[in-house]
């Protein structure tokens, strides 16, 4: 057994913290070391210039020397005027930066703590802080206090202190006692916080294994991974063996605790075999519903004068299918429109916005992103809107548009369908009035939604609404490789490799993985916004199959944020460092901020003294704190996933044989259509080979189109609304 020593310090600087797991690397001075000692473990609540008493043992790293291992640590304020304005300086307490800092340590020297706790009033006194500021100091210091509070009981609870700040944001002076009474409420209620989490908690206070709430949660957490996946539901035997593994529990108690939930409704069991938690079910079997009720018989009449009259207003000539699309259009009250790049999906929308104005109708057109939108204004010159806005949904609220509040319209259009999940899709056709027309614009071969469902799929797989595929590429968009390609990935064919001062699609071959990075910084920094005049953070977007790995979205956002942005003000949260400028994609949905997952942006200031940044997203400006800042990624390099609904100039993407899990055909199909004017794949043959061979689709567990084919089968028999949900 090692014997434990005792080391004590004042912390100079924080090197590194993992947010996830609360590890970090701080540097210390301790008296009698002639260097900084660096001192490693679970230290996330240390502050610089703070005075900790370390116990753990010395080890000797291979490639960062001599280090301090850390079990447990005490912390104390420094006494002296100069550590107790570094500890100030910290970031440790909103409203103080290292500004401030000094000018309060310059007033009140070494009474400078005590004049902050007991008369805080008297910070009036240095110059510029105002009133304002002294009450947001005085608020984040009893803040801090508290927040100290929660991060050493959940240390002492084997946990990361680094989500003490969300939790006390969400409990206030409650977090203590909520987190005993049921840590479990952590992994359903702190985004963030999953259930291993909340898990390591319950253990290290002593909960019992077995016991009804950790199965209970356990089950819960298995059906969110599920969803968060992109499955509706979960069969019985998939949902025990998960939850046997994830819970090392006997499959006894956990079909004990199902049909308990069960009873309870805290899961919903249908089609004998699906099980649901219930949002999901509600939202499926509401989508069908909505469908069906809304699909009504119309009157059909002869339109080929109004399509004439809009055919020689445009100057163009519709084909077959295209005309096929504009009369469905105009006799039905659901359809959905699909087909590939260069297909006329925009042409044939257009027409039908016409027709439908012709006749004097009401039309609103939306989209899933704000991207998708402002493509779909600048396509028809109206005003298209994210779905979330058109049915002005507010957190506190919901959405004010509903089955009670319905959307003014004879004729709702969605763009981009492919990317709608199915709770959206459901609170959509809820606010859809039941004499419209609704209209589904997608292409399906792309990848499905990021949310659960695979609603756009499903609908056309269903046969219960009209389909009309557009499949003939228009001699314009032939002259071009980007489309050509996208349309011969489709069908399984290798995509063609003519490089050429006038093409639009290029393989650079490499091999190495390792070598990746550097072909893109050059392509980014100098070589193509030298040859296209392009802007190489506006105008040229890296795509990634996956996060991971040298040619990953994680690797190459730190190589092309050192390359591309030189910006000096910084902040660092977490493992990643924030530069005003960055390039930004915001990754969870903020109602309130109203800003979405997937939608990009730019940092436009850091404040120090605050902990805040501003963020623009399009023409909408935000406020961030600090601790928000895992609501964020860089984005300079994003997931081929999180590209739906965007198009940019020129789209660089790295394929290798070390993303073989996620080379698929529909992968591929997607990152190739997000490019307008420019395609740039680096790395090999083969890696694009196996993807376009894999078209394996990962099917999701959904019920939408076995719902909407038993009613289309027979609305009046067994099969009736009733029976959809």
């Amino acid at each position: 057994m090692v014997m434990m020593k005792t080391l004590t310090g004042v912390v100079e600087r924080i090197t590194f913290v993992n947010e996830e797991n609360g590890f970090s690397v701080i540097k210390i001075k301790s008296r009698g070391f002639r260097e900084l000692v660096t001192v490693v473990g679970n230290l996330a609540a240390v502050n610089v210039g703070a005075v900790v008493k370390l116990r753990g043992g010395w080890k000797m790293d291979s490639r960062y020397g001599k280090q301090f291992v850390v079990q447990d640590y005490r912390e104390t304020i420094p006494a002296t005027a100069t550590g107790i304005e570094k500890y100030l300086g910290s970031g440790l307490i909103k409203g103080i930066g290292p500004v401030n800092a000094k000018r309060i340590v310059r007033q009140f020297r070494e009474d400078t703590i005590r004049v902050i706790e007991e008369e805080p009033d008297s910070l009036i006194k240095v110059e510029g802080i105002g009133p304002k500021r002294v009450e947001m100091i005085k608020k984040a210091w009893q803040d801090q206090k508290e927040i100290k509070n929660v991060m050493l009981f959940l240390q002492s609870n084997g946990v990361s202190t680094a989500y003490a700040v969300k939790i006390f944001k969400s409990y206030g002076n409650e977090s203590i006692k909520i987190v005993r009474e049921n840590p479990y409420r952590l992994a359903d209620e702190i985004w963030g916080i999953g259930f291993k989490t909340a898990d390591r908690i319950a253990q290290k206070m002593g909960y019992d294994k077995d016991s009804y709430e950790r199965c209970r949660a356990g089950i819960i957490y298995v059906l969110n991974k599920l969803s968060n996946e992109g499955h509706c539901y979960a069969t019985r035997q998939q949902l025990v063996e998960e939850a046997v593994r994830v819970l090392d529990q006997e499959e006894d108690n956990i079909n004990t605790a199902i049909e308990n939930m069960l009873l309870e409704k805290t899961i919903i069991l249908d089609y004998q075999d699906a099980i649901y938690l219930p949002p999901l079910f509600h939202s499926e079997a509401g989508t069908a519903r909505r469908v069906v009720e809304l699909n009504t018989p119309v009157q059909t009449f002869d339109h080929s004068e109004l399509i004439e009259r809009i055919q020689a207003e445009c100057d163009i000539k519709y084909d077959e299918v295209q005309l096929e699309a504009i009369n469905t259009a105009l006799s039905s009250k659901f359809m959905v429109l699909t087909g590939g790049p260069g297909t006329g999906k925009t042409t044939t929308t257009l027409a039908i916005i016409k027709a439908f104005t012709g006749m004097g109708k009401r039309v609103l057109l939306a989209a899933p992103t704000g991207r998708a939108a402002k493509r779909m204004t600048e396509a028809t010159g109206m005003e298209a809107k994210t779905i979330h806005r058109l049915l002005e949904y507010k957190p506190s609220e919901g959405y004010k548009k509903n089955t009670g509040q319905p959307l003014k319209c004879d004729v709702l259009i969605i763009d981009e369908t492919s990317m709608v999940d199915v709770m959206l899709m459901y609170n959509l056709l809820k606010a859809v009035p039941e004499t419209a027309t609704v209209i589904l614009v997608g292409d399906a071969d792309q990848l499905p939604s990021v949310g659960a469902g695979n609603v756009l799929r499903d609908i056309i797989e269903s046969g219960s609404v009209k389909v009309v595929k557009l499949n003939r590429i228009f001699r314009q968009a032939r002259g071009s490789l980007i489309i050509t390609n996208a349309h011969r990935i489709n069908r399984g064919e290798f995509p063609k490799i003519q490089g050429g001062r006038n093409s639009d699609f290029f393989l650079i071959e490499e091999e190495s993985p390792e070598r990746i990075p550097e072909h893109i910084r050059q392509l980014c920094k100098s070589r193509l916004p030298a040859y296209y005049r392009v802007d190489p953070v506006k105008d040229i977007q890296v795509l990634c199959p996956m996060q991971r790995g040298d040619a990953g979205a994680v690797n190459l956002n730190a190589v092309l944020q050192e390359a591309l942005n030189p910006s000096r003000i910084s902040i660092k949260y977490g493992g990643t460092l924030f530069k005003t400028k960055d390039k930004v994609m915001q990754v969870k949905n903020n109602y309130e901020k109203g800003v979405f997952n997937g939608d990009i942006g730019t940092i436009e200031r850091i404040d120090l003294e605050d902990k805040k940044l501003l963020l623009r997203f399009d023409e909408n400006e935000v406020e961030y704190d600090i601790a928000e800042m895992d609501e964020v990624m860089l984005a300079y390099a994003i997931t081929v996933h999180k590209s739906q609904g965007s198009e940019f100039s020129i789209v660089i993407a790295p394929f290798t044989t070390q993303h073989y899990m996620m080379l698929q055909r529909n992968l591929l199909y997607t990152c190739v259509t997000r490019a307008k004017k420019v395609f740039i794949a680096i790395g090999t043959k083969k890696a694009l080979g196996m993807a376009v061979r894999n078209n394996k689709i990962i099917k999701r567990n959904t019920m939408l189109a076995k719902r909407l084919a038993d009613c289309h089968r027979g609305c009046h028999g067994d099969s009736s609304l009733d029976n959809i949900g």
